[in-house]
């Protein structure tokens, strides 16, 4: 791994970890069709429907939307996940949320065990344009009110 991916990996110059596109097309095959990317940036969105961080998703209602979320990873990651919670409550709504797996976390055991399903990626994610992997393990959390059949609990392959 070169310093400067290093670097930045482990530092806080930024909080965003652009999906990989064959990754968002699996979940978007496994979960989809997706309605709504509600953490996207000018240039990195997954869905035409999509909030920025202007559009100021957490203060919006998601209801009747498949998500696709990949939040910002940074302090305010908890915020992010008691958001898809409680939108996954609503019905007609699906979230489909891809975060680090901290199941160390207050908010790991406050809302991600409460999800419909949580699938833990085999291998590390090549975030963005990096060439080294992510230095942390990644997971598919799912919230919604009608729940799916099969298992709760799952691997998904990264590739």
């Amino acid at each position: 791994m070169d310093k400067s991916t290093t670097d930045l990996m482990f530092s806080s110059k930024s909080n965003e970890w652009a999906t990989p596109q064959y990754f968002f097309d699996k979940l978007n095959g496994m979960y989809g069709p997706f309605t709504l990317d509600a953490a996207a940036s000018t240039d990195n969105y997954k869905v035409s429907n999509h909030f920025t961080e202007s559009d100021n998703a957490l203060e919006r209602d998601w209801v009747g939307h498949t998500v696709f979320l990949n939040p910002p990873y940074g302090r305010g990651l908890k915020n992010w996940i008691r958001k898809g919670y409680e939108e996954g409550q609503k019905e007609n709504t699906t979230v489909v949320m891809l975060i680090p797996s901290r199941t160390d976390t207050v908010y790991w055991h406050d809302y991600v065990m409460k999800a419909d399903a949580i699938c833990f990626v085999r291998g590390r994610i090549k975030f963005g344009d990096q060439t080294n992997s992510a230095p942390f393990p990644s997971a598919v959390v799912v919230f919604r009110k009608t729940h799916f059949d099969g298992p709760r609990i799952g691997v998904i392959d990264k590739k």
